[in-house]
């Protein structure tokens, strides 16, 4: 891993040259991906009678040009790179916990069924009469998996409804799943 140490309104001691050496191999000890470290130990020279004059920032790179920052202001430097390494490691497992969870996000089956009633060709709309009565508008844009030139007259569908400006609108329309047979 590479590693650039900076300082601004300054001067660089040994000591917290050392600290933030041995605070970056702690840190990529428990996370080994990290590509690139770079640390920036700051005094705000502008707000004197301010108690936190001295900032440590701290910027890593990951893989696929991922990368995290954690700043911290305190009285002294030490305690500034202390708490920036602290919250760089915070936010280190808080990528890792969101890169770990897998949500596989399967679109909401529509939940009304119903059979093609109408259809008009040059509007690209038609109607859906609906189980229980009723018939819903539905457009061309509502059709998934399916094209408005694949349906006819009677084809069995199943669709997701909202209340339009002029009546019941279909959201989404779809061919029904085909049931598996059971094989004895």
């Amino acid at each position: 891993m590479e590693l650039e140490i900076h300082s601004r309104n300054v001067a660089m001691t040994p000591r917290w040259k050392t600290e933030i050496e041995s605070r970056m191999e702690d840190l990529q000890r428990g996370h080994d991906d990290v590509i690139h470290g770079r640390v920036t130990l700051t005094k705000n020279r502008h707000h004197k009678k301010l108690v936190n004059v001295a900032e440590a920032l701290i910027v890593v790179t990951l893989p696929g040009r991922h990368t995290l920052t954690a700043r911290k202001e305190d009285k002294t430097f030490e305690e500034a790179i202390r708490s920036a390494f602290q919250a760089a490691n915070i936010e280190l497992h808080k990528y890792r916990e969101k890169r770990a969870k897998t949500e596989i996000r399967l679109p909401p089956a529509p939940s009304h069924q119903g059979v093609v009633s109408k259809l008009f060709s040059n509007e690209r709309y038609g109607f859906i009469l609906q189980e229980g009565g009723g018939e819903v508008y539905f457009h061309a844009n509502a059709l998934q998996g399916l094209t408005f030139e694949q349906l006819e007259d009677g084809a069995d569908v199943v669709f997701g409804l909202e209340e339009g400006f002029k009546g019941p609108q279909a959201t989404v329309v779809a061919l029904p799943q085909p049931i598996a047979a059971k094989v004895s």
